[in-house]
């Protein structure tokens, strides 16, 4: 396995413009979240002034709590005991508990994630600075997270949801047979296997398994996972969803970041709500305003404003943040200085900065994570003849695959000329037709119209003949396409880590971690 190149993703055309103009600095008054040395700098004083000694002692209290069942690291034991110190922060990613990590970008967001924090210390060695996951082990939305791919299975779980996915516990264990039969004659895929029998176990929950391979995974780079649904952190924010119940907080402070957002980039990631909490019990329900009412949704439960209040004061585990509220509350309850995320994460991120000003709260740099592709080096070598460059591959494909077709076509080019010259002759005859009568005017208007179809029906039908001529290099083009984007999307959001691991293991991930460019957002290509 070895890098073969990269491409930033300012020059990828399937990144959102959101995204670029983020990178490039273009989006007026989120420059000092951009990431560089300088906005770092300024982020040491910022949280040095929020994060309260009583902050921390919480943080490694519930840690040291949540660490219990396992046996640290050398390198999680320092960092656990730096947290403790003011002048430690975190460098923090967060993802879904998908079954088995899910998709493979999973491992990428957190080797970045890691490899960040070591940049930082080598910058500021006074400073110390620990790589956290955030569990998201208050999301409801099993079907997304129940399930992961490799090469040629698909894998599933059952359970009951509608609650916080991390309470889930594992009853159903017939993917791991299934697993075990397509993977117990890889070089590494003992290994993988004794590692998905030991983290669903009968009776682990969802967020005990998911940290279970993270710690199997990650220990050795120092890691530290989190997990929020827990009462002594959630304690912290009693006065932001206080303000979120009965004052609509992050709407209000929102609205004008996300017309901004919503008139040049034509829609945000996520919409904020009047109120941007559930509540949570056996389910996770939103929590709505209605008819003088706090009402949850999709239940016969309601509160009264002093009912609401109460709850809140008594039992603060019982609210959950949403998408939305998430951000607040990890930068409350941690010592963060920057998140790496996806796109779709730093879009709404982006939603919040005036939010995060109205608390008070330091607004954390936001780095999109890299993102990574693994091909053969067969299919570089056919790319090659195939006459397109690998950049190709993630621009418009049908665009690309048509013009290569065409290139060298005798007719195209004679269509293309008769077509100017037609122009041309209708440019003078509207003129000389503009001193005749109106409906003159209109049937020359009318005529060139009809004539401009014409040419490009021939167009199309030259197309479609080019392809059936020369269908079976469209196929092998296609062929490399799905090689590249398997199931029509990147990699890295559709193959579980197991495809690569499996032959190669830790060595994979080390490599993945030593050509990570943790400066840049890009997509990092190796041939294996």
């Amino acid at each position: 396995m070895k890098k073969f190149t990269n491409i930033p993703f300012v020059n990828i055309e399937s990144i959102p413009l959101l995204i670029k103009d983020f990178l490039t600095q273009k989006i007026p008054g989120f420059e000092s979240d951009f990431f560089n040395v300088e906005n770092i700098e300024k982020q040491f004083q910022q949280k040095e002034q929020s994060f309260s000694a009583d902050k921390r002692e919480v943080l490694c209290e519930v840690l040291k709590d949540q660490y219990s069942k396992f046996k640290l690291s050398e390198k999680q034991q320092t960092n656990l005991d730096y947290l403790a110190l003011d002048q430690t922060f975190t460098v923090t990613t967060g993802h879904q508990l998908n079954l088995f990590t899910g998709p493979v970008f999973f491992i990428y967001k957190i080797l970045q994630t890691i490899k960040l924090a070591e940049l930082l210390k080598e910058k500021f060695p006074t400073k110390n600075f620990v790589p956290l996951f955030w569990l998201a082990s208050e999301d409801h939305d099993f079907e997304e997270i129940n399930h992961f791919k490799t090469e040629n299975h698909y894998y599933e779980i059952k359970a009951k949801s509608g609650g916080a996915v991390g309470r889930i516990k594992v009853e159903d264990e017939f993917f791991i047979s299934q697993f075990e039969e397509e993977y117990k004659n890889s070089i590494f895929g003992t290994e993988l296997i004794q590692l998905l029998k030991r983290a669903y176990k009968k009776g682990n929950t969802l967020s005990h398994a998911t940290s279970i391979i993270v710690q199997e995974l990650f220990s050795e780079y120092g890691l530290v996972v989190l997990d929020g649904d827990e009462a002594k952190l959630k304690a912290q924010m009693k006065s932001v969803f206080k303000g979120e119940l009965l004052h609509q907080n992050l709407f209000e402070t929102t609205e004008e970041t996300v017309n901004f957002l919503t008139e040049k980039y034509g829609k945000v990631q996520v919409n904020p709500r009047e109120i941007n909490l559930f509540f949570l019990s056996e389910t996770r329900d939103r929590i709505a305003f209605e008819d003088d009412k706090f009402v949850i949704v999709d239940t016969d439960q309601y509160f009264t404003e002093e009912e609401i209040l109460a709850e809140l004061e008594n039992h603060p585990e019982r609210f959950s943040p949403n998408a939305l509220m998430r951000p607040v509350y990890q930068e409350m309850i941690l010592p963060n200085i920057a998140y790496i995320g996806g796109n779709a994460e730093i879009m709404y991120w982006l939603e919040l900065k005036n939010y995060f000003e109205k608390l008070n709260l330091p607004f954390p740099i936001l780095i999109p994570r890299n993102s990574m592709l693994m091909i053969s080096e067969k299919t570089v070598s056919k790319i090659e003849k195939s006459g397109l460059e690998l950049n190709d591959f993630f621009k418009n494909f049908a665009t690309v695959t048509n013009e290569l077709l065409m290139n060298g076509n005798e007719i195209l080019p004679l269509l293309n000329q008769q077509e100017i010259d037609l122009k041309e002759q209708f440019i003078n005859l509207k003129q000389k037709a503009a001193l005749t009568e109106k409906t003159f005017g209109n049937l020359v208007e009318a005529e060139e119209t009809r004539q401009l179809k014409s040419f490009a029906r021939m167009k199309k039908r030259l197309l479609r003949a080019e392809k059936i001529k020369q269908s079976e290099r469209l196929e092998r083009l296609e062929n490399l396409f799905q090689k590249i984007h398997p199931g029509n999307t990147w990699q890295e959001r559709n193959y579980n880590f197991s495809v690569f691991y499996a032959d190669l293991g830790r060595e994979w991930l080390h490599n993945c971690y030593q050509e990570l460019e943790v400066e840049n957002s890009e997509l990092i290509i190796f041939t294996i």
